[in-house]
């Protein structure tokens, strides 16, 4: 284990290298721990063919579900973003495709909710409304909000998150995110807030935002299943 900047290590574990926070608080929201390996004494066959295993067909473990899988079964190698590893892992064919569909959020989504866009925002404590800047955190764990004022929401304590769409888009096409209603209980409070967002001037750059926002809620809400 080494130290690296920017408050992150190098670990490694049996399932590769790994660059995690220094501090395990400081991890983001999105991410996901390492699985617990089926132990080998209890994986005689392939769990996906059934694949007797001997000397010839050894047995691999995929790094995202941790089964345990014949070199056929289990043979990609895929980025693995949420579980902060440097290289691909190997990984089963079904959890492979879920770590390719994610990777679109990081290459992505994730630069588009870093970027920001522009929004009314309400808060139900207060009857003004203000136009700020909304974007996520570096290390992804809160949503900064700035205009005359600022606050920030932290991920983990959104309870629930409705996008609202300005309705069918000319031609029958899908209708267009065009803001956000969030429930969130504030650093210190059990009482839940309501924070609504609607898209200010650059609509089209508001949308993509809000889109992204879904993708991260669906990320965020796995986190929290697993």
């Amino acid at each position: 284990m080494s130290a690296v900047p920017d408050g992150k290590k190098l670990v490694r574990s049996p399932s590769g290298l790994r660059m995690v926070p220094e501090n395990g608080a400081f991890n983001s929201p999105f991410s996901l721990d390492e699985p617990q390996w089926v132990p080998d004494k209890e994986c005689q066959r392939c769990m996906q063919c059934d694949t007797k295993f001997d000397f010839i067909r050894r047995k691999h473990h995929c790094r995202r579900c941790g089964r345990c899988f014949c070199d056929k079964c289990c043979s990609k190698k895929v980025v693995l973003p949420r579980m902060c590893f440097v290289d691909p892992v190997r990984q089963c064919a079904e959890c492979s495709l879920v770590s390719q569909k994610e990777t679109e959020f990081y290459d992505k989504q994730l630069k588009v909710l870093l970027g920001g866009g522009t929004f009314v925002v309400t808060l139900d404590t207060s009857e003004k409304s203000e136009t700020m800047t909304c974007r996520l955190s570096n290390n992804h764990r809160y949503m900064f909000l700035d205009g005359e004022s600022h606050f920030e929401v932290e991920l983990s304590r959104i309870s629930s998150m409705q996008i609202l769409t300005d309705g069918t888009s000319p031609g029958g096409g899908t209708s267009r995110a065009s803001g956000m209603l969030l429930h969130y209980k504030p650093m210190g409070s059990q009482d839940a807030e309501q924070l609504r967002m609607e898209a200010a001037d650059d609509k089209k750059v508001a949308s993509l935002w809000l889109a992204a926002m879904h993708k991260a809620a669906k990320l965020l809400y796995e986190a929290r299943d697993q």
